[in-house]
């Protein structure tokens, strides 16, 4: 079973700081494909890309190429987000991933800023079913993980 990471943002531009996440996320084995998908129509942003999907599509596509083999390799941008019609669901990209890698754990990666709003979301709750989601710091939305190993233990097996 492959660990399929979805990273969705309007990337308008993409920058050094997404291909940093991305770089690492490859290089720590915490995924083994990078799924990038430039969003259509976000609704909870405040406002609109400027650049056309068309365009930042394009970004990515020459960001991507920037990176070592052995990154890239492992990428693919998804125009999902920006060919559909209408506002542009992450739910609906989980399933279309998922329908594309039914084997696999699929990973929602997004910004420490997104992940606080992530409950206004459409289809939120049911979200947090289909996927792990890796929550990445960002500057005034620290986001704070610990590695603690978990025991096999349960409240209703004690009872």
């Amino acid at each position: 079973m492959s660990r399929v990471g979805i990273y969705g943002g309007t990337f308008d531009p993409i920058h050094n700081g997404h291909l940093h996440v991305i770089s690492q996320l490859i290089e720590k084995k915490i995924i083994d494909r990078l799924i990038l998908v430039p969003a259509g129509q976000p609704l909870l942003r405040e406002n609109a890309p400027i650049a056309s999907g068309a365009n930042r599509r394009t970004m990515c596509q020459l960001a991507i190429s920037t990176l070592p083999r052995e990154i890239s390799s492992h990428v693919e941008i998804n125009p999902i987000e920006i060919l559909r019609e209408g506002p542009s669901y992450a739910i609906d990209t989980v399933e279309a991933v998922r329908s594309s890698y039914p084997d696999d754990e699929i990973f929602l990666i997004m910004g420490a800023d997104a992940y606080s709003k992530i409950d206004q979301w459409h289809r939120a709750d049911e979200l947090h079913t289909m996927v792990s989601i890796i929550c990445i710091s960002r500057p005034g939305f620290p986001a704070h993980g610990i590695d603690i190993a978990a025991l096999d233990v349960s409240a209703t097996a004690v009872r």
